[in-house]
């Protein structure tokens, strides 16, 4: 069965839901985002002013999710839509497309300057805290336009959020640029930090690509191990959303140190360290240095 057909028979399961729901203009606006990260994101910027709802939710990975029936209807009945966009959702426009929906959608990394990696784009622009400004706003723009009677309120909530962003942004360039040339370069589960080295001058490496649903060959994985074996590298990390079991492996046949759980594509569930994209970053920035500084 295609993911066009699974998508047909997803929708006709809730075709009568979707129905009944769609005299829902007298509502609260009804927002989707596509993922924790950035629903958190939009979530900060509308306040209490809207009703959001996330697909992809904490602790989850984007790449290889496939919705639900609950997911298809939240879109079929949505009036705004977010999406990070750059390849990031591989399923979000059959979800959108097959849903019927009216909701408008709207692309969060809307002039993100983009990194690449062996080639890829890098969709995991969040990862720099600048990006994370560019995100806010796009948001907020989109929010004003389409919430017009809250545009006061949401102008404020986006301001006071990109100073939040510039002051960790400011301490993290700081904080980082105490590390020797020797402590900068890690291993993680796989490529999600490209925009995070970019902004910060580190180095990550990882066996596995932009997307989790790919897996290395032994050679490519024995070709990364023996490169660390030479060059070395600061520590290993896990990811929130991956399995530990090839980092394990790195760090069994290397002697590098695991130096914690990073969030990488999704923030942790309530009572985590990362419930927030501010919280997710402070935690990622302690967990490096608490290992780089450490070691």
């Amino acid at each position: 069965m295609t993911l066009s057909q699974k998508f047909r028979n997803l929708f006709a399961v809730m075709l009568f839901a979707s129905i009944a729901s769609a005299s829902f203009a007298e509502d609260r606006i009804k927002i989707v985002a596509s993922f924790s990260i950035l629903g958190d994101m939009v979530e900060q910027v509308v306040g209490e002013h809207a009703d959001v709802k996330t697909i992809v939710g904490p602790d989850a990975d984007a790449h290889v999710y496939q919705p639900s029936v609950a997911d298809a209807r939240a879109v079929a009945d949505a009036d705004i839509i977010f999406v990070n966009g750059l390849g990031f959702e591989t399923w979000s426009n059959t979800l959108i497309s097959e849903s019927g929906t009216n909701a408008s959608v709207h692309v969060a990394t809307a002039g993100v300057k983009i990194v690449t990696v062996d080639g890829e784009t890098d969709p995991h622009a969040w990862n720099s805290l600048l990006n994370g400004v560019i995100y806010v706003n796009n948001i907020a723009a989109t929010l004003s336009e389409k919430i017009p009677a809250k545009s006061d309120m949401i102008e404020a909530n986006r301001a006071a959020y990109v100073d939040q962003l510039l002051a960790l942004d400011i301490a993290t360039k700081a904080t980082l640029a105490k590390l020797p040339a020797n402590k900068r370069t890690v291993v993680t589960a796989h490529d999600a930090f490209g925009y995070l080295a970019d902004a910060y001058d580190m180095t990550f490496l990882a066996p596995v690509g932009i997307d989790t649903e790919a897996e290395p060959s032994a050679q490519e994985l024995a070709i990364l191990i023996d490169q660390l074996k030479v060059d070395g590298a600061a520590a290993l990390f896990v990811e929130n959303i991956t399995s530990p079991a090839l980092v394990n492996q790195i760090a069994d046949e290397t002697g590098l140190t695991i130096g914690g759980r990073l969030f990488s594509d999704a923030l942790s569930e309530r009572g985590g360290p990362a419930t927030s994209y501010l919280a997710m970053f402070e935690h990622n920035l302690d967990t490096l240095l608490t290992a780089l500084q450490g070691n």
